[in-house]
């Protein structure tokens, strides 16, 4: 699975876990936007990553920001985009089995390096389950198909 992944300065340290992470499990990892740890701005972070996903570059994404708020704020913005905040193993799992959630967002600031693997590794290896969750994700997709990028 091709994964795209970014974050913004103060999410750098966890995503060169995540990188490393997603390599052992055998993925493509794309780092995009800034990776210099300059100050830069998660909204335009979060963007890069999520247009790569509507346009069919990568097949899921991992957004880091120090909280993980602004960065799944701001990737649920864009139509088709189903991010998920998770601090823990079971909201990862959670993400994908009930809300089919194609962005990770994590917290540079709260998750540590042993955490974040094994909360991408829950999130990765969680399938949708489908059945009444269907249902709702195709709510979702009809208030979408209002939305413009």
């Amino acid at each position: 699975m091709n994964i795209a992944i970014a974050s913004d300065h103060r999410g750098l340290e966890l995503l060169e876990v995540v990188r490393s992470e997603l390599h052992a499990q055998g993925h493509e990892v794309d780092a995009m936007g800034l990776t210099t740890g300059e100050v830069c701005d998660y909204p335009d972070q979060a963007g890069i990553v999520c247009k790569a996903l509507r346009d069919g570059e990568a097949d899921r994404g991992v957004l880091i920001c120090g909280t993980g708020i602004g960065m799944c704020i701001t990737a649920n913005k864009f139509a088709g985009i189903r991010a998920a905040l998770a601090l823990d193993e079971l909201s990862a799992q959670l993400s994908r089995s009930h809300n089919d959630a194609n962005v990770l967002c994590l917290s540079g600031d709260l998750v540590g390096h042993a955490l974040g693997r094994r909360i991408v590794k829950a999130w990765m290896q969680t399938d949708f389950e489908g059945g009444r969750h269907e249902r709702r994700l195709e709510k979702i997709a009809r208030i979408d198909s209002r939305i413009e990028d």
